[in-house]
């Protein structure tokens, strides 16, 4: 049986983006992708990584702990990549059970399986475990300063206090087991295949459909943007090289106001659909934008330290956010080419 790394939630936004180039940068390398296939996940994600012969799909829930068994018990794992989890915050707010049971209780199962496998096999400290987490693990930040690896957890909803818990118990497996475990936290990813609930593909199907472009408070709030694929290359390095029991932060190195992305993802439309904007009878798609009540807990800024990355691994992001941007704005375009007027 040749050795295989598990990708959990690799349907997903991240998750079939990470495959897509693991893919291309290791075509030999067995891939098994665990994923519960909800309303985030989708195999259309997946359909290039499919035609590989060394790619493996199993339909399955990482919160059922047979299924994570089984998992272990049909391939030989020597490494686990984990994406998966509830990251919806709008929906951890209304319902928080669903992201205590795929966040906690699914890495709790995952860390427990691989801890009982790669200790039967003689190789606790040498196969990987690599926890994929968030900068909203941090809380929120004033008008200045950046998350290190050594900021304090502050989580301020569901979501992030579940990705708080789960972190936590990565760590405290590599400490109490001596697992081979690392966890990389990054800012917010943009970019293909992301889901449809997320920002910037509300402000394109909004401003496609000639619908209200929805925007929390007065836009102020701000994020760090990370292109989804400098994001793949980051995982990438931490897992083959970073440090067991370490943290890496990895971020784009582009602040920016919620408001000002809405514009610009706006702009962008103007200049690839001036058709459209004539059929709606706009000047500009950003006179859509509507400001709507602002979400309960919403933090006002996020800004990532990714100094430790690129001192020690060399990593740099590569996509700036004019044309990552642009990459995004018009794979959307082609998308939902379908379901827009001409």
């Amino acid at each position: 049986m040749s050795k295989a790394i598990l990708i959990t939630g690799g349907a997903g936004f991240i998750g079939s983006n990470f495959i897509q180039y693991f893919q291309e940068q290791y075509p030999e390398q067995q891939l098994i992708n665990v994923d519960k296939l909800t309303y985030a996940g989708s195999l259309n994600n997946v359909t290039e990584a499919a035609n590989n012969k060394n790619y493996h799909f199993v339909h399955g829930d990482i919160a059922d702990m047979k299924t994570v068994t089984a998992i272990f018990a049909d391939y030989d794992i020597e490494g686990v990549i984990h994406f998966a989890a509830e990251s919806h915050v709008d929906r951890s707010i209304q319902d928080a059970s669903p992201f205590i049971d795929t966040n906690i209780v699914g890495t709790l199962n995952l860390l427990q399986a691989a801890r009982a496998d790669w200790e039967e096999k003689g190789e606790l400290s040498e196969r990987r475990f690599h926890h994929i987490s968030t900068d909203e693990i941090y809380g929120s930040l004033g008008e200045s300063g950046k998350f290190t690896e050594e900021t304090p957890y502050d989580p301020r909803n569901p979501y992030s206090a579940s990705k708080a818990g789960a972190n936590f118990l990565v760590k405290s497996f590599g400490h109490t087991y001596g697992m081979n475990v690392i966890i990389s936290s990054c800012s917010n990813n943009y970019g293909p295949r992301q889901h449809e609930e997320k920002l910037l593909p509300t402000i394109i199907r909004q401003a496609l459909a000639k619908e209200k472009i929805p925007i929390y408070g007065d836009g102020k709030n701000i994020r760090d943007w990370l292109f989804v694929e400098d994001h793949c290359k980051a995982i990438d390095l931490v897992y083959h090289h970073g440090k067991t029991l370490e943290t890496y932060n990895i971020g784009g190195n582009n602040e920016q106001e919620n408001i000002l992305i809405t514009h610009t993802v706006c702009r962008l439309l103007d200049e690839l659909r001036p058709d459209l904007l004539q059929t709606y009878g706009l000047q500009h798609f950003s006179d859509l934008v509507t400001f709507v009540e602002d979400r309960k807990g919403h933090d006002k800024r996020y800004a990532i330290d990714a100094s430790k990355i690129q001192n020690e691994l060399g990593w740099q992001p590569e996509v700036d956010l004019e044309n990552g941007l642009r990459k995004t704005v018009e794979w959307y375009l082609q998308k939902w080419k379908t379901n827009v007027p001409t």
